[in-house]
């Protein structure tokens, strides 16, 4: 007789979980664990962590994917650690090396040439990156031994500083908009100091308001109650919008599609509430209208 252990069937689990993410995995390996752990029958996240990189992941589950798009324009920060004296052909740790030079720069040296990256500045994409052309992505150009010629990218750097050099090594700690490559950082600075550089580790450590103190660490999620206790609410990524509450009658217009008059009025989005259970989003009309704009689905039961 053939005995088959079926998989229980996926649940609805609505919610935000902050994880920070071992480096070696890739990102959706890490969401699918996440995934499997609360048995979620759906799951997103909001952006990719390069596999080397550690840090701040935020997923999502349930109806918090349909908010999962917010964080993609935010800032982010991270801390790097840069060698000198060697390129290698991706600009980090997992590529060959492709030249070593000799390193005279000091701590003083490196903090010198920083502000040259602070600002408005201009990165080219590198290679071995998620961006696509022809619908494949760079990185499988790379791997193939192809070179393509990439346009340049303006980014933001808010913050960079450096630390902990021991020599060879030190730390970035950059601030920086969407859309910027550490990894190009580091070589940038490497030849202002001329003597190459390349990243060893990478760990993303804020993400908009979302800071890496607040995520839990993988193996920690084996536990049902730590899941159960960092299961952040389905609005945890728009949490920066304010918030209404509907009363009953309104709330049922509200989820059937209907513009609703509140109370009090306001602009852009809101977060919409009716007896503590949000709702999703509305967007305020010229005449003072709620308009549904996302709305989260009803659940069933309670």
């Amino acid at each position: 007789m053939n005995a088959r252990t079926e998989r229980p069937p996926r649940q609805r689990v609505d919610g935000v979980v902050l994880l920070d993410k071992p480096s070696g995995l890739s990102s959706n390996a890490a969401l699918q664990k996440v995934r499997r752990l609360y048995n979620a029958a759906k799951a997103g996240h909001t952006g990719t962590l390069d596999p080397m990189a550690s840090g701040l992941l935020p997923l999502c589950l349930g109806e918090a994917t349909k908010f999962s798009q917010t964080l993609l324009d935010a800032d982010k920060a991270y801390v790097a650690r840069v060698r000198l004296g060697e390129t290698t052909d991706t600009g980090d740790a997992e590529g060959e090396v492709q030249q070593r030079r000799p390193v005279s720069a000091d701590l003083a040296q490196i903090e010198a040439v920083l502000p040259q990256f602070s600002g408005e500045i201009t990165q080219i994409p590198p290679m071995y990156s998620a961006l696509k052309r022809d619908g494949k992505p760079l990185y499988e150009y790379a791997r193939a031994g192809v070179t393509l010629e990439r346009m340049p990218r303006q980014v933001r750097i808010h913050e960079i500083s450096a630390s902990d050099f021991d020599g060879r090594d030190f730390d970035l700690h950059v601030a920086c908009s969407k859309g910027t490559y550490i990894r190009t950082l580091a070589e940038d600075i490497g030849e202002a100091l001329g003597c190459g550089a390349h990243l060893v580790a990478l760990r993303r450590t804020r993400i908009g308001n979302f800071n890496i103190e607040d995520a839990v660490l993988l193996q920690a999620l084996e536990d049902a109650e730590v899941r159960a206790d960092v299961l952040a609410p389905a609005d945890l990524l728009v949490g920066n919008l304010p918030t209404i509450d509907l009363d009953e009658s309104a709330a049922g217009a509200f989820n059937h599609g209907q513009c609703v008059h509140p109370p009090a009025g306001g602009e852009g989005l809101a977060r919409v509430f009716a007896a503590g259970a949000f709702l999703g989003l509305g967007r305020w009309e010229p005449d003072g209208r709620l308009a549904p704009h996302r709305l989260v689905a009803f659940t069933s039961g309670a």
